[in-house]
């Protein structure tokens, strides 16, 4: 992105995998607002393909109930396994922490939350 003096300035990307239309496009507000771009998917197939071919990802916030065959645990399991550093944050209403289907660095967040408990989750991730 262009800053209006011409100057090149990137804002870490952020890969948000959510299938509800208003639940992406809140957090990615508030990830925006935070200076980060959300780059969104409602799909895990999707975001696999994402965090393959874009090294600019520096972190993944995904629900767990998706649209298609792969649910955001198994997303979890295999971004850590491609990106071992990636700071991942989990976040559901309806699923409990499953310390077996999660990655090790990766933390759970229960909805009801607000997108700033997420984002606060995600910075202190993004710091160690």
């Amino acid at each position: 992105m262009k800053a209006k003096d011409g100057t090149q300035h990137e804002r870490p990307v952020i890969l948000v995998v959510e299938d509800e239309a208003l639940t992406i496009m809140d957090l990615s507000d508030v990830l925006d607002a935070a200076g980060y771009e959300a780059l969104q998917s409602a799909s895990a197939e999707r975001a696999l393909g994402l965090l393959t071919g874009r090294s600019d990802i520096v972190a993944l916030i995904t629900d767990v109930e998706l649209s298609g065959k792969t649910d955001g645990f198994d997303l979890a399991r295999s971004a850590a396994q491609m990106r071992p550093d990636l700071p991942i944050v989990v976040v559901s209403g309806r699923s409990k922490p499953d310390p077996d289907r999660m990655p090790a660095h990766a933390r759970f967040v229960a909805r009801p939350c607000r997108g700033d408990d997420i984002l606060e989750v995600l910075k202190t991730l993004m710091k160690s």
